[in-house]
């Protein structure tokens, strides 16, 4: 929250931000040029960010210095940037196009996503892979990285009065978990491999009636700081554990200031700060969003916006008409 906006109205500025980055994006959709994706993606999502009332610092974004002309980790954005005074400091967590492949590919679940905390309220998460378990507001005392995923399945069954043949899992479709599907297989639960877009996968399963009520494997940990932000405001629960999988990955995670590669986070640890705030606009249609929708002079675009205080989840549907050809304005519902 800074001194001049309410945290709703601070809401609101930022999801304007998300929407522009979800449409540029969305007129990329299907040309199978990934990178022109995120490229559309990043480049409105910073533009939009010179506008809102913030000393902001990004402390998860498109990679270091000089991997990233823009959002990079450590750039200041907002007014606060542009010489503004008095403006309170907020940390930002960005994925301006998160499922790249998925927009280029015109497939379902491409978000553009921004999380913001008071500062020091999000963890500087290295790029490198992270352990995570995911799971709704009934299950989240009853599971552990260090249970074996039999355990974890029968625990989150009997947290949902369900049997463990009734529950579906999300798991990314990667060589590096065919230990982990054979194990959810063997238990007798149901899995629902994606592409791509962990992060969506994880806010599902923290939503009641999604079909989902767990998410399982490794992805990036940037990543789970965003699903973090998400389960604080959602009441659901990220258990988290980054992954030493390549050279320079402890090297780079001491950098940041991580010394105990072993510790399991919870999202309280990965989105620490007092106040949070998140939100996304959906690129495609996804399973709780629709996708960016062109029509004659507008555009509609589907978010939901997340606070935890005050604890308020909205979802807003909202039409952008051009400034000309107003009267060639047809909504459909």
């Amino acid at each position: 929250m800074t001194q001049r906006d309410s945290p709703f109205n601070l809401s609101l500025h930022l999801l304007k931000v998300v929407e522009r980055a979800a449409i540029a994006s969305a007129q990329t959709m299907g040309q199978g040029d990934r990178h022109g994706s995120d490229q559309a993606a990043v480049e409105a999502m910073r533009q939009a960010m010179d506008e809102v009332a913030i000393d902001g610092t990004i402390v998860i974004g498109e990679g270091e210095r000089d991997k990233a002309p823009m959002l990079f980790i450590g750039e200041r954005v907002g007014l606060g940037a542009r010489g503004v005074e008095g403006l309170e400091q907020v940390d930002i967590a960005v994925d301006p196009l998160e499922g790249t492949n998925l927009c280029a590919m015109g497939e379902a679940n491409a978000i553009a996503v921004l999380a913001a905390s008071s500062h020091g309220g999000l963890l500087h998460a290295p790029d490198m892979y992270m352990e995570k378990l995911v799971v709704g507001p009934r299950s989240k005392n009853r599971v552990s990285l260090d249970q074996t995923v039999k355990q974890n399945l029968a625990a989150i069954a009997k947290a949902l009065d369900r049997k463990v043949e009734d529950l579906v899992v999300m798991v990314l479709d990667r060589p590096r978990h065919e230990t982990l599907i054979s194990d959810i297989r063997s238990a007798g639960a149901r899995i629902r491999l994606i592409g791509d877009g962990d992060l969506s996968a994880g806010i599902s399963a923290a939503v009641q009636g999604s079909g989902v009520h767990a998410v399982m494997g490794t992805g990036g940990a940037p990543e789970g700081v965003l699903t973090a932000a998400a389960m604080r405001c959602l009441g659901g629960e990220i258990y988290a554990r980054l992954v030493v999988a390549k050279e320079g990955d402890e090297e780079r995670s001491r950098a940041m200031g991580i010394t105990d590669l072993r510790r399991i986070y919870s999202a309280a640890d990965l989105a620490s700060g007092e106040s949070i705030t998140f939100v996304a606009t959906g690129v495609t249609d996804g399973t709780m969003m629709k996708g960016v929708r062109f029509f004659g002079p507008g555009i509609r675009t589907s978010s939901v916006v997340m606070q935890n205080k005050p604890h308020q989840i909205r979802f807003v549907d909202t039409i952008h008409v051009s400034d000309t050809d107003e009267d060639d304005l047809r909504i459909r519902f």
